[in-house]
């Protein structure tokens, strides 16, 4: 599985940006996919994460009702709506799979596809 992120940029505090992550390659089907951060000199942390019916939906705390993670099976598409920017927020987003949905989601060494990265910088 390959996947590209996009979607990324510079945004003011209390702005809003909807990331992309594409998928190919390989199916699509039955994997959790996940969006994690890594800001400068942190480590990568988890920000949210959908099952394959999407009817299951996991958020960090620091972002829960102000992000929502959704997915187009048919697109092969995940997305990450981030509304209510914070400065805090700035990171690389990546875009991860799980191609067998493992139960602790927020673990990045779960997930064996990561796209590229795409930076998201909120200005204060």
């Amino acid at each position: 599985v390959q996947l590209q992120a996009s979607g990324g940029g510079l945004v003011q505090a209390g702005g809003s940006l909807r990331l992309s992550c594409a998928a190919s390659g390989r199916t699509f089907s039955g994997y959790t996919m996940g969006w994690f951060r890594q800001a400068p000199g942190k480590e990568r942390e988890f920000v949210a994460g959908v099952r394959w019916s999407a009817g299951s939906t996991y958020y960090a705390g620091s972002v829960k009702g102000r992000f929502t993670i959704s997915r187009d099976n048919a697109k092969r598409t995940v997305y990450l709506q981030m509304n209510s920017l914070k400065p805090e927020d700035t990171a690389v987003y990546y875009c991860a799979a799980d191609p067998y949905s493992r139960s602790l989601y927020a673990l990045p060494k779960h997930y064996d596809y990561w796209g590229q990265g795409t930076l998201v910088t909120v200005s204060s």
